[in-house]
């Protein structure tokens, strides 16, 4: 039972400190980041366009 018990030690230390998957992990971090930041970003350029549209849209209608 304790030499079993060893060896799980043993895998999950091994598998603990292994760093191959350890890049993955990283750009995907990153490419998370970007898209929250790229859909942070979008939302005040939404705000901005549907505003231009407005002033756009009132002048027309003014005008008509």
């Amino acid at each position: 039972m304790r030499s079993a018990l060893w060896k799980l030690v043993f895998a999950v230390r091994s598998n603990w400190t292994r760093e191959e998957g350890q890049d993955l992990v990283e750009y995907a971090l990153v490419v998370g980041l970007i898209a929250i930041a790229a859909v942070a970003g979008l939302h005040g350029v939404a705000s901005a366009v549907k505003n231009v549209i407005t002033g756009i849209t009132g002048t027309m209608n003014t005008a008509a």
